[in-house]
């Protein structure tokens, strides 16, 4: 807000030159008035309290219901387009799975077969992941029948439960 001073009226005379402002502004963007100053200032009006500036609300009449519009006759086509071809339908995206990261122990020579088996799914032309080779074996697992199932695990060697101690 731009700052003014008062100036006496004797001082205030009724030609001012448009290089002179009469205001001091801090802004040089803004132009000079063109009216002198007074020296009072008029008395700015007093507002009325809200409450009874504001009259009761009145019901508001219903409005009247506008009529249906009449339905538009389809207009028929001079010619055709030529049809095109019908665009395949659109597969549903493929959800995947929520994979679950884990940690086990396992004894060396496992883990050498582990090895072993991916030089085998690369001799193939066929690059294998651990995770791979775990996977394919659940499901081989899974193909069993409750007897092998039971035989295929008494010949695994036990291993104790837990993380292996740090130097092992």
């Amino acid at each position: 807000m731009p700052t003014t001073r008062k100036i006496p009226s004797a001082a205030v005379s009724s030609t001012v030159s448009p290089t002179v402002s009469p205001t001091v502004s801090p802004a040089a963007d803004e132009p000079a008035p063109t009216e002198p100053l007074t020296a009072t200032r008029p008395a700015r009006a007093r507002k009325a309290p809200a409450a009874a500036a504001k009259p009761a609300k009145a019901a508001k009449p219903a409005k009247p219901a506008r009529p249906a519009r009449p339905a538009a006759a389809p207009v028929a086509k001079a010619a055709p387009k030529a049809a095109k071809p019908a665009k395949p339908p659109k597969k549903p995206p493929k959800v995947q799975a929520l994979l679950v990261r884990d940690g086990f122990t396992m004894p060396e020579a496992d883990f050498a077969l582990i090895a072993t088996l991916k030089a085998r799914a690369l001799a193939a032309h066929r690059e294998a992941k651990k995770s791979e080779l775990l996977r394919a074996g659940l499901h081989a697992l899974a193909a069993l029948d409750g007897a092998a199932l039971i035989a295929a695990l008494a010949a695994l060697e036990p291993v104790k439960i837990g993380r292996p101690k740090k130097g092992h």
